[in-house]
């Protein structure tokens, strides 16, 4: 019993950092099947719908340099804590009748707010854990997907509840804003306890210096370091337009009905349980070989998504969707890993926060491109062109394997 309650003790870290990006997830994976709902309250277009998600994912991407910084000077706990508070406003503001507007400005506050987040948790846990990172980033991102899972269920939960303040799906966002501020509460008071190291960082460089962009760009000078880089950014631009219209695809190329879509969108994020398996093979038996092989499942699954969308059923649709799931989520907690054991210590925050910048800023604006290409010419080309990006990524991958010594 004592042994137990030592190994729950020690991941304390872990559970409260791995529950906030649940949180963080849950939100941004609460917008597309909402996208049905914004239009019958708003009267707006996918377009509209694809440049306002576009808006939100810019501004969590352009955190991640900063973060990371923050992180480095100040520690993480305060960076971690200030996001997860600033989120949680972001959704309280929702929970009245407003105008579409409000809708936007609210997005752009949660994406500055979650995009606080992983690039500090992923340092965090690689000093938490040293031994185990791909473990702990496999847990990590684990739970972040699992905000997917329950997303497309708790918007069909609150669908026709009667809420005082307005329309059904506001009870979504006064939860997750509750439930932010008690996070960040635990947050705040247990993992100095744990981590006294991230409760401060290096702040004796002036903030300028602290900012500059230099000496986080000579990572690049090293070739097999921009090559992953450059995969990475591939890899988001294809994951961050399928889960921004996935749903939406499915009923409208695929004829499923909305019921059917938000199960298989659930199943899809499901299969983020692989990230446990997946992390914990890249500490045994390295990084790119399972790379390759994740990345190498995605492409061939989503190229046949597209490929039987208009002759398949639900069930041989759904086990694709589930393959790119498999390649995609299974992917994130070794890129993690990989990213960490090539940056220097001394500048892992904004390292790593250079890097989740780039790839972040291509995932956000996927979404209107996906958008605007499925109005201008079709859906199918609009997934097509996710497919190129995700195999050419797997070429990459293919090749820094081969050359790797």
């Amino acid at each position: 019993m004592r042994g137990t309650l030592r190994r729950l003790t020690r991941a304390d870290v872990l559970v409260l950092t791995a529950a906030i990006w649940f949180l963080a997830k849950f939100l941004r994976y609460a917008f597309p099947p909402l996208f049905g709902s914004f239009q019958a309250s708003y009267g707006v277009s996918n377009a509209d719908l694809g440049l306002a998600f576009t808006g939100f994912m810019l501004v969590y991407a352009a955190m991640q340099f900063p973060s990371g910084v923050l992180a480095d000077r100040l520690g993480s706990v305060s960076v971690v804590t200030a996001g997860v508070v600033l989120a949680a406003s972001g959704s309280l503001v929702l929970i009245v009748d407003s105008p579409f507007l409000v809708l936007v400005g609210a997005m752009l506050v949660m994406g500055a707010g979650t995009g606080a987040h992983k690039t500090v948790a992923v340092r965090l846990l690689s000093r938490a854990y040293p031994h185990r990172t791909g473990r702990a980033l496999g847990v990590l991102d684990t739970f972040g997907t699992f905000g997917g899972v329950i997303a497309p269920t708790a918007v069909v939960a609150v669908a026709g509840v009667h809420f005082a303040f307005g329309a059904s799906w506001r009870l979504i966002f006064l939860g997750t804003g509750i439930l932010g501020l008690v996070l960040a509460v635990a947050f705040w008071v247990r993992v100095p306890a744990r981590v006294p190291d991230e409760t401060a960082g290096d702040a004796t460089p002036a903030l300028r210096e602290a900012f500059a962009f230099g000496q986080y760009a000579t990572l690049f000078r090293e070739w097999r370091f921009s090559i992953f880089a450059l995969l990475t950014v591939l890899f988001a631009f294809t994951y961050n337009g399928l889960v921004a219209f996935a749903p939406l695809y499915l009923t409208a190329e695929a004829g499923v009905t909305d019921a059917t879509a938000g199960v298989l969108y659930s199943a899809f994020f499901l299969a983020s349980l692989v990230q446990l398996g997946t992390g914990e093979l890249s500490d045994r038996l390295g990084r790119l070989p399972i790379i390759v092989a994740l990345l190498s499942l995605a492409t061939v699954a989503l190229v046949t998504l597209i490929a039987l969308t208009e002759t398949a059923g639900p069930v041989v649709l759904g086990a694709a969707l589930v393959a790119v799931g498999i390649g995609s989520h299974g992917f994130r907690p070794v890129r993690g890993a990989y990213l960490m054991s090539a940056i220097p210590d001394d500048v892992a925050g904004g390292g790593l926060g250079v890097v989740r910048t780039l790839l972040m800023g291509a995932g956000a604006i996927s979404p209107a491109i996906v958008g605007v290409l499925s109005e201008v010419a079709s859906f199918q080309l609009a997934f097509s062109v996710l497919a190129a990006s995700v195999a050419a990524a797997t070429v990459l991958s293919i090749f820094l394997w081969v050359t790797d010594r």
